[in-house]
């Protein structure tokens, strides 16, 4: 008879007599595991539960051995009786064997891995109250990036309309639009400079290579403001802005020219609204002049170009150090400015500006009065550009795209209410066309970039 407890198996014959002690032929056999104390098990037991278990055994076969002691029965059926009952004894000490074994210290490895298990339920459901702790708690109306773009967007359509109506006051009381321009692009550099020598701005770290690169991008910058300039003051502000919706026109033509850049058949398609919706604002628009629309369309030649040159060459060249997008408006514009002073100087010198300045005072204007149109003009000029390069780096090119186009319809209804301009009904017709084929086209260059 064999019977198998935790790998050790017990094999009971019939007793022999050996010597004075009858010790039954029972060969109590131990597996490895029990037989010996190893250093160490591959389940993570201690030596000290391989001990107690050989020392079970041998408690064992010593059990045997002495209950069936004694002296020489000579009957045949007491000694089978005697032999049942030792098989018997036998039997439940084996059957002992895992009870003990089970009060015996448990090996850390495994008490650690029950511990384990344990805090598992217990940390998923601390986790799940966690979470609906948060989840209980009242989210906020809008986050903090979206509270911030909110408030540049709107302090943008707020100063460049303000700027806008603004700049179309002083060209009524001076019409010397390069003079304005240039001093409206001036007024960077003492606003920029006070914060770079107080430290409230980290100042940019130009090389005169940097200097070199960013020049073309400046040019084209000042060169931008004073065509704009100059078509706000030989026309409307809104027949202007329907002008620089032109700019995506301007693109794709210089691209194709230029980079040999083609775009899809959807791009082109874009552009059909915006040059019928110019064509015919053009033609029903009330206050319309040559100098206005000429100076208009270059401001957007120069502004699609800015852009491309941006693009296409300046892309992963070094511009020098701490050139965020405020600094780098402060940069391009005052070397703009330098740019541009030269040409103002020979286009209206200083006996034209004394022409306006003293008309503009015999129509009533007092010198602080005009002082203080061109410092606020170009102060509202500054600023909205640097509110906008700091939102509309923060979006995406589709966001982007909109914004500037709702900026365009803003702007060109304040003015019509500020300044009483008429406009025709095809005249509005052909503007929203135009702005709305500008919005077209950014949305189709963004799909298929």
């Amino acid at each position: 008879m064999s019977l198998a407890s935790n790998g050790a198996f017990v094999s009971v014959g019939r007793p022999q007599l050996r010597g004075p002690l009858l010790v039954p032929p029972m060969s109590l056999q131990v597996a490895p595991a029990f037989a010996a104390a190893p250093q160490s098990r591959p389940d993570g037991a201690s030596p000290l539960h391989a001990s107690a278990a050989a020392a079970l055994g041998a408690a064992a076969l010593v059990s045997l051995g002495v209950g069936v002691g004694g002296r020489r029965r000579k009957a045949a059926g007491l000694r089978a009786s005697r032999g049942v009952a030792t098989q018997q004894s036998s039997m439940k000490i084996v059957s002992l064997v895992p009870s003990l074994l089970t009060t015996l210290p448990r090996p850390r490895a495994r008490v650690a891995a029950e511990a384990t298990a344990e805090a598992e339920p217990a940390a998923e459901a601390d986790a799940a109250a966690k979470g609906l702790a948060v989840a209980d708690e009242p989210q906020p109306f809008m986050s903090k990036k979206t509270l911030r773009l909110f408030i540049l967007f709107f302090l943008w359509y707020v100063l460049n309309t303000a700027y806008n109506i603004g700049n179309k006051l002083v060209l009524t009381a001076l019409p010397i639009p390069w003079t304005s321009a240039t001093i409206e692009l001036f007024f960077g550099l003492p606003y920029v400079g006070m914060l770079w020598l107080t430290g409230l701005r980290i100042r940019p770290k130009l090389s005169m290579d940097n200097i070199k690169t960013l020049a073309p991008s400046a040019f084209f910058l000042a060169a931008t403001h004073v065509g704009g300039v100059i078509s706000f003051g030989a026309g409307a502000i809104s027949f202007t802005h329907v002008l620089k919706a032109t700019e995506p026109v301007w693109t794709v033509l210089l691209s194709a020219i230029f980079f040999k850049e083609f775009l899809p058949v959807p791009i082109y398609l874009s552009l059909v609204p915006i040059i019928g919706g110019v064509a015919l604002a053009s033609m029903k628009e009330l206050s319309f002049t040559w100098v206005s629309f000429i100076a208009g369309t270059l401001s957007a030649v120069t502004s699609a170009s800015k852009a491309i040159l941006s693009k296409k060459v300046l892309d992963g060249k070094p511009l020098g150090e701490n050139l965020t997008p405020a600094n780098m408006f402060a940069v391009l514009t005052i070397l703009g400015c330098f740019m541009i002073l030269p040409a103002s100087l020979c286009i209206e010198g200083p006996a034209t500006v004394s022409v306006a300045w003293n008309n503009a005072r015999a129509a009533g204007y007092s010198a602080a009065h005009l002082w203080s149109l061109l410092g606020v003009s170009g102060f509202l000029y500054y600023i909205y550009n640097e509110v906008a390069f700091l939102a509309l780096s923060e979006v995406a090119p589709v966001t982007h795209a909109v914004t500037n186009t709702v900026k365009r319809v803003v702007i060109i209804l304040a003015s019509v209410v500020v300044f009483k301009t008429k406009i025709t009904l095809l005249g509005s017709v052909g503007s929203g066309l135009a702005i709305v084929g500008a919005l077209l086209y950014s949305l189709a260059k963004g799909k298929y970039k």
